[in-house]
């Protein structure tokens, strides 16, 4: 699409490089997030399932308090959480602003969520395929590298693509106290200055990049989904 043709469709944006920027900026926060949140996150999922009632290693009462913790981290909402989460987050990165300063908050978002989807995953891996495992003498972290974990793939690719699309949107609302990204120029130009080209270029931008990730994340679950 040519300069003039964009300048006429879009007239109040003056600087196309700068939605380039913003894209890249979100790309950043969404891979750094997404992958600190998959490190943090599947071993939390891993011993809620472990500790659960009637799982591999139960422990009713630290799983109840792990639970809660767990539930009240997903209940709070990602911008007041970012809000709270300031100091903490000046504190390891050194800055409350900007990529880095988001990642602190978005992981921490995001790492209790993931852990459900990952217990959940687990969950569904049948029983019967545990126990023969046990049978042969397997311990129970044998257990989930080789048996829990390969059987649930489908389920944990899922769980990460969900996760991925949820922290999108978290890295929007980021925008509203500096995080930077499309969702800073949205606020910015689109809420602030009453700029709607702004506001339309940043949501189209947005829905594409959750449709690529639930395509390629589609992809892959059918890829490795046993049969």
């Amino acid at each position: 699409m040519s300069a003039p043709l964009l300048q006429s469709l879009f007239p109040n944006i003056d600087d196309w490089a700068e939605i380039g920027h913003a894209c890249i900026d979100t790309l950043l926060m969404l891979g750094g997030s997404l992958a600190l949140t998959v490190l943090i996150g599947l071993p939390l999922g891993v011993l809620l399932y472990l500790t659960g009632k009637g799982q591999l290693r139960a422990m009713p009462a630290f799983y109840a308090a792990l639970s809660l913790v767990v539930n009240v981290l997903r209940s709070i909402p990602f911008i007041i959480l970012m809000i709270v989460l300031m100091p903490l987050t000046y504190a390891l990165v050194g800055t409350k602003l900007g990529i880095r300063g988001a990642i602190p908050p978005l992981v921490i978002g995001a790492a209790p969520f993931f852990a459900r989807l990952v217990e959940t995953a687990l969950r569904e891996v049948q029983r019967g395929v545990i126990e023969a495992s046990q049978a042969m003498g397997a311990s129970t972290w044998q257990i989930v590298l080789h048996v829990l974990l390969p059987e649930a793939r489908g389920g944990l690719i899922a769980g990460t693509t969900v996760t991925a699309i949820a922290l999108v949107g978290y890295t929007a609302m980021g925008g509203a106290i500096g995080a930077g990204g499309l969702g800073d120029l949205a606020y910015r130009y689109g809420y602030l200055s009453y700029k709607s080209d702004y506001m339309f270029v940043t949501v189209v931008l947005l829905i594409v990049l959750v449709q690529l990730l639930q395509m390629v994340g589609d992809r892959v679950v059918a890829r490795y989904t046993r049969s």
